[in-house]
């Protein structure tokens, strides 16, 4: 992503969030930007994800708490342009929230 960006001249500032974590109205705020349920933005295929038995019926509410706790359970990268958020998969749809597209 930082070669992306590099490369189509933006300036962005990367937040690791594993040394810098969400808390969950940080993660409200971010799915709200993003448009999709928290369902939608778990990484299914984690161990983590599996060991908990999270699924579709999950309550929303559930899993963003499991994300706050285990954040490897968050898809990613995800690129956040003041309202507005993308997951950037692949990395070049990042492009189109950074351009206004």
């Amino acid at each position: 992503m930082a070669t992306l960006f590099r490369e189509n001249g933006i300036d962005a500032e990367r937040i690791n969030y594993f040394n810098q974590p969400f808390t969950e109205q940080s993660l409200r705020k971010l799915i709200m930007k993003l448009g999709l349920s928290p369902f939608e933005i778990l990484r299914k295929g984690e161990a983590q994800a599996k060991e908990l038995g999270l699924n579709a019926d999950t309550p929303p509410g559930d899993i963003i708490k499991y994300i706050v706790q285990y954040p490897a359970l968050l898809q990613r990268p995800i690129v956040e342009v003041g309202d507005r958020a993308i997951m950037a998969r692949p990395a070049e749809k990042a492009l189109t929230i950074v351009s206004g597209s």
